[in-house]
């Protein structure tokens, strides 16, 4: 019995040391004497440095997400707690320890903004109805509602990069596709303005390279041995008088409107002979693109018997895309290389824009006069043509990442430093080389950025400063 009643103590004594040891911790009360450890000081759990400079706003005593712009206490009696300058909660960075001095130069807060750009502001810190932190806007920032502020953390985490507007020469080629044909003033003909037949072709076929008065075939017709007779019947006329001027020259009008050549009329004139047949030349130099005469073959008056053409220089003709064609003039330099011939390349001038479109492709084209001294350069062969198209006069350019495009308007994001950004308006012009020409909005000393700012976009919500600032553009 006496073991029951021993039991019953001990545990009473332990029951009685556990409630004293909570009701110390939650109070001021000293730990009785009897209590081990109780020479020990025991610190409340709560402690916090004593804060400085002034009251901004008042916190839940029991560390709820509950606040208040003035004194007020729970719904249990409890006061909430004053929180000062140097205590108040910085979103961005972790709570300072308290073994750390509360710093007196740090920014006060004015008021927490709304994080999706609304118009909606609290004295203090709270979340919006998707449980996002509203941002505190400090002393000194701009509050013009079109700058937009992103933390230093969040900025390094994007990546982004910002540059200053360059004032620099635009170099913008234009890339097209092209054939080579012949020039047109250097193609020429061999017919006869006489009916005639040929007796005989000299030893040249298609593709052959002629030279200008080489014999390409002999010709005999009844109207050239009338004409030639008629004319060496004039000069045969008087042999002790003198030629009569009149006569001598119609008659050699008449083998001159037959076009003879002139080897020929030189002949008839030396040897005073009627020739059955006449050695027709070559009229130019160049490459026999066609031959139709044959031996014996009767040929009407403009029949094309050889097509011969000079290829000595060469046309490539080029088709450029409708909104291209502004940028591009006669002479301007053109680099034209033929896809059969890798790593080889022509330079050549634009030698003319031509006056009309293609209106089932909607190109237009231009012709670019090329050099073809070695006659590698043949009719209908593909090209791909490079113009270089710009000026050397400097423009102010950012590059084409820096521009955000909606189709209505072009945005380019100002970096104004400490993770303020301010969206501005521009205005483009040319585009070349990975950069974009600024007709209006920016001057040289800007900076912009230039990678990452859709992330910018995404947490900031540009539409909201854009908002603002078209509201004070509104404003006389």
């Amino acid at each position: 019995m006496r073991k029951l009643f021993a039991l019953i103590a001990i545990v009473l004594a332990i029951a009685a040391a556990g409630i004293a040891g909570i009701m110390a911790g939650r109070s001021d009360m000293p730990l009785p004497g009897w209590l081990p450890g109780a020479k020990v000081p025991i610190a409340r759990a709560g402690a916090e440095p004593t804060g400085t400079g002034p009251v901004i706003y008042y916190r839940h005593p029991d560390g709820l997400a509950a606040f208040s712009a003035v004194p007020t206490k729970t719904g249990a009696g409890k006061a909430y707690l004053p929180v000062r300058a140097s205590q108040d909660v910085q979103f961005e960075k972790p709570p300072a320890s308290a073994d750390q001095p509360a710093t007196t130069d740090a920014k006060r807060i004015k008021f927490y903004r709304n994080p999706m750009g609304l118009p909606d502001t609290s004295p203090t810190p709270k979340k919006d109805s998707m449980g996002m932190d509203y941002l505190p806007v400090y002393d000194g920032e701009e509050e013009d509602g079109s700058t937009v502020k992103v933390s230093a953390g969040k900025l390094q985490k994007a990546g982004v990069r910002s540059e200053l507007v360059a004032l620099a020469p635009l170099g913008m080629p234009v890339r097209a596709l092209g054939t080579i044909q012949l020039d047109e003033r250097r193609v020429s003909v061999v017919a006869l303005r006489f009916e005639g037949f040929v007796e005989a072709v000299e030893n040249v076929t298609t593709g052959s390279t002629v030279r200008k008065g080489q014999p390409l075939m002999r010709v005999y017709g009844p109207a050239l041995s009338s004409a030639a007779a008629e004319y060496v019947s004039v000069l045969n006329g008087r042999a002790d008088g003198p030629i009569p001027a009149q006569g001598l020259k119609g008659a050699r009008r008449r083998l001159e409107n037959l076009a003879v050549p002139d080897a020929a009329l030189s002949a008839i004139e030396r040897m005073r002979e009627v020739p059955v047949a006449i050695a027709w030349p070559a009229p130019q130099d160049g490459v026999i693109l066609e031959r139709t005469a044959v031996n014996g073959m009767r040929a009407a008056p403009g029949d094309v018997l050889f097509r011969i053409a000079d290829t000595l220089l060469i046309w490539a003709q080029i088709d450029l895309a409708e909104r291209d064609l502004d940028m591009v003039a006669v002479g301007q330099e053109v680099t034209v290389a033929p896809r059969g011939m890798r790593g080889k390349s022509f330079v050549g001038k634009i030698a003319l824009v031509y006056p009309q479109i293609n209106k089932e492709t909607r190109t237009g084209r231009i012709r670019v006069e090329l050099d073809n001294p070695e006659g590698v350069l043949k009719p209908d062969m593909y090209v791909e043509a490079q113009i270089a198209t710009g000026t050397n006069k400097p423009v102010l350019s950012v590059a084409d990442s820096a521009v955000i495009d909606s189709g209505q308007r072009q945005i380019v994001l100002i970096d104004k430093g400490e993770g303020r950004f301010e969206p501005r308006q521009v205005k483009l012009g040319r585009h070349g080389a990975g950069r974009v020409e600024i007709m209006e909005g920016l001057a040289a000393d800007d900076r912009v950025v230039v990678s990452a700012n859709f992330l910018i976009d995404a947490e900031s919500n540009l539409k909201a400063a854009l908002q603002g600032l078209d509201s004070g553009e509104k404003q006389p």
